[in-house]
């Protein structure tokens, strides 16, 4: 049984899939260290280090405990239904961006409207299986700081960025200065050019698990096939 438990979108086995994982420095479909490529003028381990444990993925239905009574195969379960329910999608295209000025990532661009209805449906549909959130596990969303809104949002789903809140990405760094973003956007821009897939189909959802080394593996992978 994993700490928690996190519904990702994590790319097919391929080229795409295997930049990503070289450049955070974690293989999560195979448990183990992913050799960073060396790119001129960054320290990939440091920019890297805050997502390296998730693995390369972008989140669907946030990192959770599972709730009393609930099991991990119960949860499978779940996740394998929702799939079978759930029609496959393209987008137009994932680019490198930089969000809030503090750190990269890959967005999607053009009509969000189908991925976000993926993730409401995830969220509100996984959430017998999500166990409370402890006091340390609610002050570490710092409450403090979220707007009226998403504080709401994470007391009744556990996260606040959910729903109208959600904005898909796919993390590549942690926060960064100004200058270091802009640098490493160039870099990033270079290096995932001849990967990043067009149209971007968002076509399998994947249960995956926290280790108690805080390390993220895939459990399993699920076609869309509604």
């Amino acid at each position: 049984m994993m700490k928690r438990y996190a519904i990702y979108y994590v790319p097919p086995h391929g080229a795409f899939w295997q930049a990503g994982s070289a450049w955070l420095g974690w293989d999560a479909a195979s448990g183990q260290p992913a050799l960073h490529p060396d790119l001129a003028g960054v320290d990939l381990a440091g920019l890297t280090a805050t997502p390296r444990k998730y693995g390369f993925h972008g989140t669907l239905k946030a990192p959770f405990r599972l709730a009393e009574g609930r099991t991990e195969g119960d949860l499978t379960d779940a996740v394998a239904q929702l799939a079978r329910s759930i029609p496959a999608f393209d987008l137009e295209a994932l680019v490198v961006s930089s969000i809030g000025g503090r750190f990269l990532a890959l967005r999607p661009e053009g009509d969000v409207t189908a991925l976000r209805g993926l993730c409401d449906r995830l969220v509100v549909s996984l959430e017998p299986f999500r166990a409370p959130l402890t006091e340390a596990e609610y002050a570490r969303r710092k409450p403090e700081v979220l707007t009226a809104h998403q504080r709401a949002l994470l007391d009744q789903y556990g996260y606040p960025y959910v729903m109208d809140e959600f904005r898909f990405h796919i993390t590549l760094s942690g926060d960064l200065g100004a200058e270091p973003l802009a640098q490493a956007r160039t870099i990033a821009e270079a290096y995932f050019a001849p990967h990043l897939p067009r149209p971007f189909a968002m076509d399998t959802i994947a249960l995956c698990g926290e280790a108690e080394d805080g390390r993220f593996h895939i459990l399993s992978r699920h076609t869309l096939t509604g």
